[in-house]
């Protein structure tokens, strides 16, 4: 379904189907030069976005752009969906998860409508970073469905 990273003690999977590029290639600097952390950014095929990991909601952006994770061995986990989405308000984004609310892999999160996103012009890029990863590495592993290549550690 997914593809999957792992760290020292946990498995990361992707959010959602698609082309797992590096961040340098997300037009955001923010994201981009890696000023939110290490991760990696997806190229969706599809609006659902499912839990990379297992463990806790930790906040929900009202917009539903955006949202955090705490997985079981305390990774914080930052999932931003497209450039500039905070803009649309939460149009063309549903969910019903909450804050606190515990989740296992692969669970849905986020639905987007990715058609939607291209109609306002909105790049629909999923970004994944660890804003606090310490002393963890993360080897990024394509699953098979996944079209690129893309093969580093992030340390």
């Amino acid at each position: 379904m997914f593809g999957l990273f792992k760290s020292k003690s946990n498995e990361i999977n992707t959010p959602v189907n698609g082309e797992v590029v590096e961040l340098k290639e997300v037009s955001d600097p923010v994201f981009g030069e890696k000023m939110m952390g290490e991760g990696f950014a997806v190229k969706p095929s599809d609006g659902k976005i499912c839990s990379p990991v297992k463990g806790t909601i930790k906040s929900v952006f009202p917009s539903l752009h955006a949202l955090t994770l705490k997985a079981e061995d305390g990774l914080d986990v930052l999932i931003h969906i497209g450039l500039d989405t905070v803009e649309l308000n939460g149009e063309g984004f549903s969910s019903s998860i909450q804050e606190g609310q515990k989740v296992k892999t692969g669970d849905p999160l986020v639905q987007v409508d990715l058609a939607f996103l291209a109609e306002k012009n909105k790049d629909n890029i999923v970004i994944v970073v660890f804003p606090e990863m310490k002393d963890k590495e993360v080897s990024v592993h394509l699953g098979e469905k996944q079209v690129g290549e893309v093969a580093a550690v992030l340390r």
